[in-house]
């Protein structure tokens, strides 16, 4: 077997893990939860196979799902931000740039991994909170669960490149 599958498996366990033991239990204001887990499809290298980013996004998103008695949601708005993520990444990087090219802080610069992050991050947490909703009888809560939880999990994304760096 590969060992960068072999590596993105065992970085399920670490953020499965993470996120059902401590970072679930977070909720600041009743509305802002860390969901750091979408920091996994943001570290796909370009031409990633695509195959291999949907199983294990959904096999992330699953374990999270088990962990937080949430069925599902985490599974589906990880899944889409996995298959997104290509399409989203190549707009960030020229032609010239390697082929295996891996998005990091490091490597693309400040402006473009922030932009990158910023715009996969606020599609799950708008995905994950609309799926969560599914209605918007209470909009307020919606929109202050998606703003909140974006904010936080971009602190501890940039904490996190900044670590790595």
């Amino acid at each position: 077997m590969n060992i960068d599958i072999l590596f993105r498996i065992g970085l399920i366990a670490v953020f499965a893990l993470s996120q059902g033991l401590v970072l679930g239990n977070i909720h600041l204001f009743n509305c802002a939860t860390p969901l750091l887990y979408v920091y996994f499809p943001l570290l796909f290298p370009r031409n990633f196979p695509r195959w291999a980013s949907l199983i294990l996004c959904f096999c992330l998103g699953i374990a999270v799902d088990c962990f937080s008695n949430t069925p599902g949601l985490a599974a589906a708005s990880l899944t889409l931000v996995g298959f997104v993520q290509p399409y989203v990444l190549e707009l960030y990087l020229g032609r010239e740039d390697e082929e295996h090219f891996s998005p990091s802080l490091a490597s693309m610069g400040w402006m473009k991994f922030s932009t990158y992050s910023l715009f996969l991050t606020f599609f799950f947490c708008l995905v994950f909170f609309s799926l969560e909703a599914f209605n918007f009888f209470n909009c307020i809560q919606w929109l202050a669960s998606v703003l909140g939880s974006f904010v936080l999990t971009m602190v501890l994304i940039i904490v996190l490149e900044m670590v790595r760096k």
